[in-house]
């Protein structure tokens, strides 16, 4: 029996587990109870409460303006709804580049007020006295490299990271500067293909990529986008599963004219 199927609980243990014996990691993020729990019955194997919640739930342009108090808010939605899933928590901008002391009182809220297994965090070798101050009080971390919107700003564009040498190299540095600080995971996004490919052989902790190619260890997406409910976000690495943004369009136009012919509610649906 393969590891993903032969746990009733997924731990970082798991996932670790699962690179070496080859098989593939699965996450999606979640943001909610109800979808979280649909995702988590059909057997994903972790749940990324995003900070893509700023914009996929929120409407903002970026990822930056979202809360360490909101974080915590979707990720105990999401905690309450699973039964099987590591939940990985998105540490908001803000709330621990620049001060490792602020980085463990953000992380330690985190996992105590919303029951979360674990936290991300974006960046390199910036941000590795944050990442060990956290994972001193047993907090376990997943990196985040490559594209990580919340130095928006400072590329100044969301284009493929590392195809110049020079930031390649240093990406395969940050990522074995993670692995040796103690992440468990490392998710790099919007990178070539073939520097993933390199970076998960370099590596012995997993590699989820999000456009990233196929030679990583597992893949995430963010929901709505797969989902189809977002129609305005289409990027190469995206593949949609569903187009639930006509789907419910639908419903909701049924339900309007339903209304309004009075042919809602009928007989049998009052009392």
């Amino acid at each position: 029996m393969s590891v993903h199927q032969n746990v009733k609980k997924v731990t970082t243990h798991t996932l670790q587990e699962m690179k070496n014996e080859g098989e593939k990691i699965s996450m999606l993020t979640g943001y909610d109870f109800s979808m979280a729990r649909i995702i988590d019955e059909s057997g994903i194997d972790v749940i990324l409460v995003g900070d893509s919640a700023s914009n996929v739930m929120a409407g903002h342009e970026t990822t930056l303006p979202i809360t360490l108090d909101q974080m915590i808010y979707h990720a105990s939605s999401v905690v309450r709804a699973v039964n099987r899933s590591l939940v990985v928590v998105d540490m908001p901008f803000g709330s621990y580049q620049g001060n490792s002391i602020e980085a463990l009182s953000s992380a330690i809220r985190i996992m105590k007020e919303s029951g979360g297994h674990a936290v991300k965090m974006e960046g390199g070798k910036e941000i590795l006295e944050s990442i060990q101050r956290i994972l001193t009080a047993g907090i376990p971390v997943m990196g985040h490299l490559g594209l990580t919107p919340q130095s928006i700003y400072k590329f100044g564009t969301y284009v493929v990271r590392a195809k110049e040498e020079e930031e390649a190299a240093n990406l395969i540095e940050d990522a074995k500067a993670l692995e040796e600080s103690g992440c468990f995971a490392i998710v790099l996004e919007k990178i070539p293909a073939a520097l993933a490919k390199k970076v998960a052989e370099t590596v012995s902790i997993p590699i989820i990529g999000i456009g990233a190619g196929g030679d990583v260890d597992g893949q995430v997406l963010v929901v709505h986008d797969m989902l189809g409910i977002n129609n305005e976000f289409s990027p190469r690495f995206l593949r949609k599963y569903n187009n639930l943004h006509d789907h419910m369009k639908t419903a909701f136009e049924s339900y309007i004219k339903d209304v309004r012919s009075g042919d809602f509610p009928n007989e049998s649906e009052q009392y």
